[in-house]
């Protein structure tokens, strides 16, 4: 990496498969984080799972090689969240790096109510997704027309709140954690709360904690940490970081094939197994020695059938 923050792979890519749980730094985008780390590794390929805007810090579960096959089983995770919360002033984009554009009272009476508001969201909700997102509108992006001073009609969204707490409360600051579906925008949830309290809010910090089956205490590193294992040498430190394949999966069921069903699945046929999951259940597939095949789908015939496979 030079003294410009430029990054060029290395000459000779090499073949990299497993999951590093990244926590992501302030002020770095997620695509901007998943290629540092690609070049630290010398990985031929990579992706990430759940995007974090900038402003975000916390869990970034990056995928490299064959594990990029899993991303997708991720993307539906469900998510927690730390927010801390700025009572009394709405911006324009929700978060503190937009220009303030309303106030709102902040007595203690009414942030006393927090708790008992929040209890109120919890469950399943509509949500109208904020300008400042890359949600599209006749095929451009919502934060571009919001640039450009326009704001467009948004259909709400169902989305889910599974939890919702007061972690810590000091004059007009509040820390929240949110247990949340996919698809949920913390800053509107912040906003449309802070309206429930009879005033306006907007995100100060925010930090994902959790995604799906990892959390950001289960072996989670961060950048300085990959610099110093990159800058021993060697591969086999940053390496020995890495989580397997089908760790973002143990919430599938799992199901064992020997020698022969193995070599079936890999052509791309289904095959008979006796399982007692339900039609159109995905499970993990698991060849001799327990070696991760990929993943398979429950036919109304009691065959499965290869769907994400990897490579031998």
């Amino acid at each position: 990496m030079n003294a410009t923050g430029a990054m060029n792979l290395p000459r000779k890519r090499r073949s990299v498969d497993g999951i590093l749980l990244l926590d992501k730094p302030l002020g770095v985008s997620s695509n901007r984080a998943l290629q540092q780390v690609r070049w630290l590794y010398g990985a031929a390929k990579g992706g990430h799972t759940g995007s974090l805007d900038p402003l975000a810090t916390g869990l970034l579960p990056l995928c490299f090689g064959q594990a990029t096959k899993v991303c997708g089983y991720l993307l539906d995770a469900d998510k927690a969240y730390e927010v801390v919360c700025r009572f009394g002033a709405r911006t324009s984009t929700g978060d503190r790096e937009g220009e303030m554009v309303e106030t709102g009272p902040i007595d203690a009476e009414r942030l006393a109510a927090l708790p008992a508001v929040l209890e109120r969201f919890i469950g399943e909700i509509d949500q109208i997704p904020p300008m400042y997102s890359a949600l599209k509108h006749g095929g451009e992006r919502l934060y571009r027309l919001a640039r450009q001073g326009r704001d467009v009609e948004r259909p709400p969204r169902r989305i889910r709140i599974h939890a919702a707490s007061v972690l810590s409360q000091s004059g007009a600051e509040a820390t929240l954690r949110i247990r949340c579906s996919k698809g949920t925008y913390v800053r509107t949830l912040v906003e449309d709360v802070a309206v429930a309290l009879g005033t306006v809010a907007h995100v100060h910090a925010l930090r994902r904690v959790a995604l799906g089956p990892f959390a950001i205490d289960q072996g989670c590193h961060d950048m300085d940490a990959l610099q110093r294992c990159a800058e021993a040498g060697s591969f086999a430190a940053l390496d020995d970081l890495l989580m397997p394949m089908d760790a973002a999966l143990q919430h599938y069921p799992a199901l064992a094939v020997n020698e022969a069903l193995a070599f079936y699945l890999g052509q791309g046929n289904a095959v008979s197994v006796p399982s007692a999951q339900p039609v159109g259940a995905t499970v993990r597939l698991y060849g001799p020695d327990e070696r991760f095949l990929g993943m398979g789908e429950m036919l109304a015939d009691g065959r499965c059938a290869p769907r994400r496979l990897m490579q031998a």
